[in-house]
């Protein structure tokens, strides 16, 4: 099974994933849904979904992110 649905710990700052997890905007990291409301404030948020739906759109769905 991928790490991704097996990790327990936030990927950003260690913290539990039993609440929910999700991947990373801006790299491939599993993160907690807290890290996640913190990154949507980040001033690079909205390029990085652009251009994840843009990679995805073309195929690739192992893009590791504008700061992977």
């Amino acid at each position: 099974m991928d790490k991704f649905f097996t990790q327990k710990t936030c990927g950003r700052c260690g913290g539990p994933l039993e609440k929910g997890r999700i991947m990373s905007m801006f790299n491939t990291e599993c993160i907690c849904m807290a890290c996640s409301e913190k990154e949507k404030k980040d001033k690079d948020y909205d390029k990085a979904a652009k251009v994840d739906c843009e990679e995805i759109k073309k195929g690739n769905y192992n893009y590791k992110g504008i700061r992977g």
